[in-house]
């Protein structure tokens, strides 16, 4: 039977965007992953389910040229409603200004403001009756943490985004800003891995490690896509999954 639904999901290829196309996919629900690198696991998994693209979503004018080339509406093209999940992301320069790398800060706002914004513009131009976009943020959107001026500036404009388009409430879309928790992935080991001068909170992010304090990927995705598939998802523009009934 075919499956209403269709999803994006951005970063598919390991840490929570797996998890969450895997929980997607698990509900018979197709998905079209974009990274710079595919997934095989996913893809032995469920092979009929799934499409890859591999795509530098830190490039913008890469992203606005597959939107205008047409992959997105070839992929939507008969489906109902259309999911679009904006998990990837990057941690990038942990530093205070003046020991920031440029070259990393510019990528960071491209892949994590730049491309969110780009595929929520895209999803709404391929014609589905029901679109649904879910930008993955951080409690570091909405908490000030020493070193992580880009990374919290980046995911509050996610987060503000979503209350902005929420008032512009165009016919169908359902947006919302979801923060997952602290997760145990890869951004989790790099951030353990920051020096303490750029830092000053590292001790306790290697203590929430140590004391088993992590969220797996996969229980982090369950709540989000149970959210996004509620009644309930774009009620609020900006949830955290540990605050959901």
């Amino acid at each position: 039977m075919r499956h209403p639904y269709k999803a994006l999901v951005t970063g598919h290829s390991r840490g929570l965007g797996e998890a969450i196309a895997r929980a997607l996919l698990a509900q018979g629900i197709p998905v079209l992953g974009l990274a710079r690198a595919d997934n095989p696991a996913l893809a032995d998994e469920f092979d009929s389910l799934l499409v890859q693209v591999r795509l530098d979503l830190s490039d913008p004018a890469a992203v606005l040229g597959w939107l205008e080339g047409g992959g997105l509406a070839v992929f939507a093209a008969d489906g109902d409603a259309l999911l679009v999940v904006n998990n990837a992301g990057s941690l990038g320069p942990v530093a205070p200004p003046g020991r920031q790398d440029g070259a990393a800060l510019v990528q960071a706002v491209s892949l994590n403001v730049s491309a969110p914004l780009l595929l929520c513009d895209g999803a709404m131009r391929v014609g589905c009756a029901s679109v649904r976009v879910a930008h993955v943020s951080s409690g570091a959107a909405r908490t000030a943490y020493p070193g992580w001026s880009v990374y919290g500036a980046t995911k509050a404009a996610l987060d503000h985004h979503a209350r902005a388009v929420q008032q512009d409430a165009p016919p169908g879309l359902r947006i919302s800003s979801i923060a997952p928790g602290v997760v145990d992935t890869a951004m989790q080991t790099a951030v353990r891995a920051s020096a303490p001068e750029d830092f000053p909170r590292l001790e306790r992010f290697i203590g929430l490690k140590a004391a088993g304090q992590l969220s797996t990927p996969e229980a982090a995705a369950g709540r989000l896509v149970a959210h996004l598939l509620s009644d309930a998802f774009g009620t609020e523009p900006v949830v955290d999954v540990r605050e959901l009934a």
